[in-house]
């Protein structure tokens, strides 16, 4: 049987591709999709905030600091993403 194959505790199975393989790819590429999402939601979320403080307290800078926060906010997690990925993959 060539497309059989044992497994370590003597049952066999069949090689190939299977239904699990694929959900696992773009399950990983769905986690891959969310690092590009994440820096540029932080940074629309940060100045949104920003901006409606500005509104709020009738100044017009505290977008730019909210801003530096949401891109600092996003590039933090972009990096914890990509490393969690990284390290299921090895």
């Amino acid at each position: 049987m060539s497309g059989e194959k044992t497994n370590p505790d003597g049952r066999k199975s069949q090689s190939g591709s299977s239904a699990g393989g694929g959900l696992n790819a773009i399950a990983q590429a769905e986690r891959l999709l969310q690092i590009a999402f994440v820096l540029p939601a932080a940074v629309l979320i940060g100045w949104g905030a920003g901006a409606l403080l500005d509104k709020w307290l009738h100044t017009n800078w505290i977008y730019i600091v909210g801003l530096l926060f949401g891109s600092a906010a996003g590039l933090f997690e972009a990096v914890r993403q990509a490393m969690r990925a990284g390290g299921k993959d090895q």
